[in-house]
């Protein structure tokens, strides 16, 4: 009998396509309760989690972020994803959260060593409940771009993203509208040595 987490971490997938209705309350509490117990540095729990469902949000948020992206340019050695966020973005036809009826913003404080280490930490948490309740979720890197953008930065404000905080990562979380593959795919990286 395979162990159920560890079945869990292999099943986990970035879902891209999302169905339009709301998750079930019950359901989000239990997915940002694993992100709650997530380990931090010297347990200083100072992660901060902004989940956005309302529709008008997401869309203003997502209408904001293809404006600041169209107004960048790519060069040579633009990370692959920025580069696709950027050139989508110039077509105008880019939603960075797939549709997802629900974002959760992991912030932390400005400065701290530990604010991406605590905040990945609580994002992989929320993933990995949200795989054992059959929900999908993706791993957002916009906002951690634009995070210091002026006019994301002015938005983020009025979601309680306070000044003295840094957004690390968000989460899309929905209802999957693709087909989940039944096998994980092959590891190619993450190369392990062992010196005993």
């Amino acid at each position: 009998m395979e162990n159920q987490v560890l079945g869990n971490i292999r099943k986990r997938r970035s879902i891209r396509a999302y169905k339009p209705e709301q998750l079930a309350d019950d359901e989000l509490s239990q997915i940002i309760e694993a992100g709650r117990f997530a380990p931090s540095g010297g347990n200083n729990q100072t992660s901060h989690f902004v989940v956005v469902q309302n529709a008008q949000t997401l869309n203003k948020l997502k209408r904001l972020v293809v404006a600041e992206f169209a107004k960048m340019e790519v060069a040579e050695d633009t990370y692959k994803s920025l580069k696709t966020s950027i050139l989508r973005s110039k077509k105008g036809d880019y939603d960075f959260i797939f549709g997802a009826p629900t974002l959760i913003i992991a912030s932390n404080r400005r400065g701290y060593g530990n604010a991406m280490a605590d905040c990945a930490v609580a994002l992989e948490n929320m993933m990995l409940a949200a795989t054992s309740l059959q929900i999908g979720s993706c791993w957002i890197n916009q906002l951690r771009w634009l995070a210091d953008n002026e006019h994301v930065k002015e938005y983020l404000t009025k979601l309680e993203i306070s000044e003295d905080e840094i957004v690390c990562g968000a989460l899309a979380l929905g209802y999957p509208d693709q087909q989940m593959p039944s096998e994980p795919l092959p590891r190619k990286g993450n190369r392990v040595t062992y010196i005993r």
